[in-house]
């Protein structure tokens, strides 16, 4: 992913970015599922080389090398806080075999970020599909949510970035 372009057209000073997706059930005997691992990491690049704050569990748990050493009350407070201090989250779902891996926790912070009127910028394949819930299809009908294609955004995250700095301007206005 070529991010430098996007970085002197993108500037995510003092916005806070939530890019969350499926951990538990994203490792695999050989390590981490590859595709969602590339796809976050592209994403999380861009948005730091973008000046962002990036909250990742991914990161935190190191893609699930370090996931058991967190308690699930750990990781609820962690990413609790996260979603109240993010201006932005950004959501990867991640398809495999023409369905939607399974990811309860992301499914919780869509909740929560939902409840607390945070933006929502979902990241999986377009259409979303069939396997997806009927309420996160019809999520965007009640939140602020916009979807952009994995692959599109693989290619060039500039398009993501630019709705993540517009989504955050009225909150990190009003904060400064």
């Amino acid at each position: 992913m070529a991010t430098s372009r996007v970085s002197a057209t993108v500037n995510l000073t003092g916005v806070n970015v939530f890019v969350g997706g499926p951990i538990q059930h994203a490792i695999e005997t050989d390590g981490f599922y590859s595709p969602l691992q590339r796809a976050l990491h592209g994403i999380i690049e861009a948005v730091k080389e973008a000046n962002g704050t990036v909250f990742s569990a991914h990161v935190a748990e190191k893609f699930g090398a370090d996931t058991p050493l967190f308690s699930p009350r750990q990781v609820s407070v962690r990413d609790f806080d996260w979603m109240q201090r993010c201006d932005v989250f950004v959501p990867v779902l991640p398809v495999r075999d023409d369905t939607l891996l399974r990811t309860d926790g992301t499914h919780v912070e869509l909740g929560w970020a939902s409840a607390l009127g945070k933006p929502i910028k979902m990241v999986t394949q377009q259409p979303v599909v069939d396997s997806a819930s009927h309420l996160l299809r019809g999520l965007p009908a009640i939140a602020d949510v916009a979807l952009f294609d994995v692959h599109e955004v693989a290619e060039s995250p500039a398009e993501l970035l630019e709705s993540v700095a517009q989504a955050a301007r009225p909150t990190v206005g009003a904060a400064s």
